[in-house]
């Protein structure tokens, strides 16, 4: 079973594009949306909850975790992976790649504030592809309102002119959209980079790790087949079942409300 979590439903993002390359894959999804947004909190509390997430997970049958959150990612992984033997993979990495791959030397990034304090894309990118310039704006406003669907609110449209400016004047020509509640606003950040910039997807990108992960190692493979997708929340609101659905294209069936500590 392969085992995600995030902060809240942005990491659906990532579990529909694993149902897209990894058909045959069972699911499992704790969205701790009792604590979303991760974002904003400290790396001390982010990373307790990461363990916490990681822990329920495992404890449901999981043999690998996604970190379907950009922040858990960003500032939690070295601790994951210190607590846990299995494979834990986060959506950093996979997105920095596809962006060295396609940039023409000017990376930008949008995240949380949390994501974006790390440094780690500067980091990253900088180990990857010393040559290529990054610049990182933090978009605190995008999860809370993504969390309440205004996905195409003036309101929303305002908050990103407001967070894309730097980067546009900046003259990024690639962007991670590096929290995964972001790709829900594909559509409005494309029109509003233009179409000469190239959006990453993390979701995108870490499904295709995760096949390739699964490729090499037939035993992990086998140990995630099924059909059987649980869906779990720390605190149910009444629009995540029809969001979810939105995001996945299908129904989730039953969500249980689940209480991590």
């Amino acid at each position: 079973m392969i085992g995600l979590f995030d902060s809240g439903i942005g990491g659906l993002t990532v579990v529909r594009h694993v149902f897209e390359v990894l058909p045959a894959c069972q699911v499992v999804y704790l969205g701790d949306t009792a604590r979303v947004p991760y974002g904003t909190r400290s790396a001390e509390t982010i990373t307790r909850y990461a363990l916490q997430d990681a822990d329920f997970l495992i404890k449901q049958g999981a043999s690998v975790v996604v970190v379907a959150c950009n922040t858990a990612s960003a500032v939690a992984m070295s601790e994951l992976h210190r607590a846990y033997p299995l494979p834990i993979l986060g959506v950093v990495e996979p997105a920095i790649g596809a962006a060295v791959a396609v940039t023409r030397g000017r990376v930008g990034v949008i995240g949380t504030r949390a994501t974006v304090t790390s440094g780690i894309y500067e980091r990253k990118i900088g180990e990857m592809a010393p040559g290529v310039q990054v610049k990182s704006v933090p978009a605190p406003l995008l999860v809370p309102l993504v969390e309440e669907n205004w996905l195409d609110a003036p309101e929303t449209e305002s908050a990103l002119r407001r967070y894309l400016h730097p980067l546009q004047e900046w003259g990024a020509d690639t962007l991670i959209m590096a929290c995964t509640h972001y790709p829900l606003l594909a559509p409005v950040i494309a029109r509003l980079m233009g179409e000469g910039v190239r959006l990453v997807d993390p979701g995108l990108e870490t499904a295709r790790a995760l096949q390739a992960m699964l490729a090499a190692d037939q035993a992990l493979a086998e140990s995630v087949a099924g059909d059987r997708h649980r869906f779990y929340l720390t605190d149910v609101t009444e629009h995540f079942a029809w969001l979810s659905e939105h995001i996945l294209g299908r129904p989730v069936g039953r969500i249980e409300r689940v209480v991590i500590e």
